[in-house]
């Protein structure tokens, strides 16, 4: 694994962008718990939290067709079931998330990077109504300056729009700048900008190891990401 002093050459980072679902919390049991109660009233059966484990990480309405599929797949969706569900997915969600969980390790992270005058953002595919509250929510809302929702933009990850808009408001370049995501799409988003990706293994991608997508390092625990970057050049965000 490439220390990310060498990938960021011995520099912190002036910015870090953070995936919120599998990144920084475990949404998964609210949101199988909103997806079950949308397929109940369907007259369907619940899908399961293990099931949507699996289908997280494209958006809110990209969950719905899959549960409405039972599977990756959901092509042959039909259109208008699919946002009837969607509506009441988002009823269903809007105001439950006892159940999510900020990951260990977080926190701590969160208060080393602020301390070094590291600026952050959320970078999400969760529609943008849900990502503040949420975040305000779980005592996380106060790190980062930025928050980039799905519906934010006209697109999402893994196009990397959303990455190059933050990346311009905060005034830096990709060579400054870190992702910080749990699955595919974060990894592709953050290759498309030229931004090098960490990615965390205990998050939602599909059912595959993330290591396969060849991130720039893979950590278990986000308290890691603090021994690979340098402390030497704290002066260099001047």
């Amino acid at each position: 694994m490439m220390p990310l002093s060498a990938v960021l050459e011995g520099k912190l980072p002036k910015l870090v962008m953070f995936d919120l679902d599998g990144t920084l919390i475990d949404s998964a049991p609210d949101l199988a718990a909103a997806l079950d109660k949308t397929l109940v009233a369907l007259g369907r059966m619940p899908a399961g939290i293990e099931n949507v484990r699996l289908w997280i990480g494209n958006g809110a309405r990209v969950l719905v067709r899959r549960a409405l599929a039972g599977g990756m797949a959901h092509e042959h969706v039909d259109e208008a079931q699919a946002e009837s569900a969607l509506e009441l997915f988002m009823q269903a969600y809007a105001d439950n998330h006892q159940l999510t969980q900020v990951y260990p390790g977080v926190v701590e992270t969160l208060d080393w990077l602020q301390a070094q005058g590291v600026v952050m953002a959320v970078v999400t595919n969760k529609p943008e109504r849900f990502v503040a509250p949420l975040l305000d929510e779980k005592d996380l809302g106060g790190y980062f300056r930025w928050i980039i929702g799905g519906d934010t933009l006209p697109q999402q990850k893994p196009d990397p729009a959303a990455l190059m808009h933050v990346m311009h408001l905060a005034q830096v370049g990709a060579n400054q700048a870190l992702f910080v995501g749990d699955s595919r799409n974060d990894v592709l988003a953050a290759r498309a900008a030229q931004v090098p990706c960490v990615a965390l293994s205990y998050g939602y991608n599909h059912g595959r190891p993330i290591s396969e997508e060849r991130p720039a390092c893979v950590l278990d625990d986000l308290r890691e990401l603090k021994a690979l970057i340098s402390f030497d050049s704290v002066a260099s965000l001047g």
